[in-house]
């Protein structure tokens, strides 16, 4: 079981998460596109994150609600131009962010929470790794449909190579 302080805490204070997450992109030379943004748009691009993260662990993974929510920003993260290299290193700090947390604020109130601790990391972990795995997948619809429509790329080209099952694709 999941502490009910830590799903509070993922909720109010997911503007302190994602103020954490930006310094991390900020120290991240690889992360140029990122590291163009204004603090407040990077912030606030975070902030969703850490709710969907704590309604996971409150009531367990909904793969509808998860995959929606980072399939979504995969494809608006391609029509912004990301590159998926970058995108899921994001994702890897905004994991890491959460992972500090819980091994160093959240651990050192009680014994308890440090043996609970164990479980939730692989719980956050789990869910970054599905989180990165629908990134991908949106990612790569939207490079499909771009390349489809607007460079008008053949259907048997684009077949070829991305063997993904996009909801539209028809086979």
């Amino acid at each position: 079981m999941v502490d009910r302080i830590l799903i509070d805490t993922l909720n109010l204070k997911a503007r302190d998460f994602a103020t954490r997450w930006k310094d991390k992109i900020r120290k991240a030379p690889q992360l140029k596109h990122y590291n163009v943004l204004e603090n407040g748009p990077l912030i606030e691009s975070n902030v969703p994150v850490y709710a969907l993260l704590s309604r996971t662990l409150d009531r367990g993974v909904d793969r509808s609600l998860v995959g929606n929510f980072f399939v979504t920003q995969g494809k608006t993260l391609m029509q912004e131009e990301f590159p998926v290299s970058e995108i899921i290193y994001a994702s890897n700090l905004t994991q890491q962010t959460v992972i500090e947390y819980i091994m160093t604020d959240f651990v050192l109130d009680n014994p308890v929470r440090m043996y609970q601790a164990m479980g939730i990391v692989t719980n956050v972990a789990e869910f970054f790794i599905l989180g990165c795995f629908y990134i991908t997948k949106g990612f790569l619809e939207a490079t499909y449909t771009h390349m489809s429509k607007q460079d008008a790329v053949s259907e048997n080209f684009l077949k070829r190579y991305f063997k993904d099952d996009f909801f539209f694709k028809k086979e």
